[in-house]
């Protein structure tokens, strides 16, 4: 009489290629502040804002205030005892806090390394013309780094390479600063400008 069929030991092996990722299920994305029933754990807290008589409150109570305006209890600082909360719209807060942060950002101009190139035989036409590009970019509160670039035996002429640097420095004096003087590094002499402080 034939016994059970043979089975291997271990775990089954994966069907087709390697083993298959866990299903996680939809991601929620969570609201970046506490609203409404979310606030837990909290007897009383402190409200803020244009609808309301601003002090202490019972959570209880504000939470009612807030439902009784058809509006959100939104906690905007979790460190402050008691916790402060403000009475409002939460799509409309959420908005007008993105737009703030647009703005800011905005703002910021992030400063950049501008290059303005020459060769020592430039002549005062192109130097003219990179003239007006490097006082934009120093007007913009962009740093220039201004170079002259000696191709084979024209190193002998790294003195001139020097003096037309100054000469560039000196014509942008009023919205510039030279942050370092004119400094041979292999086949380029260098030099930096930095936007001058607006009064």
């Amino acid at each position: 009489m034939a016994g059970p069929p043979y089975r291997p030991s271990g775990p089954p092996r994966p069907s087709g290629g390697g083993p298959r990722r866990p299903y996680r299920g939809r991601v929620i994305k969570e609201d970046p502040h506490r609203i409404n029933n979310k606030i837990y754990g909290v007897n009383e807290v402190r409200l803020v804002g244009e609808n309301v008589e601003q002090g202490v409150y019972p959570f209880s109570q504000a939470l009612r205030m807030a439902e009784e305006q058809g509006l959100d209890l939104v906690e905007i600082s979790a460190t402050a005892v008691p916790i402060v909360c403000r009475i409002v719209d939460y799509k409309k807060f959420l908005y007008d806090l993105k737009k703030k942060q647009k703005e800011i950002k905005a703002k910021q101009t992030v400063a950049e390394v501008k290059e303005i190139r020459f060769g020592p035989n430039t002549d005062e036409h192109d130097v003219n013309f990179k003239l007006k590009h490097a006082r934009n970019f120093l007007e913009e509160g962009h740093k220039v780094k201004a170079f002259v670039f000696f191709r084979g035996r024209s190193i002998v002429f790294k003195e001139r390479g020097e003096i037309l640097l100054l000469k560039f420095a000196q014509d942008l004096e009023d919205v510039g600063l030279v942050e370092s003087m004119p400094k041979l590094e292999g086949k380029r002499m260098i030099m930096f400008l930095i936007p001058k402080k607006k009064k």
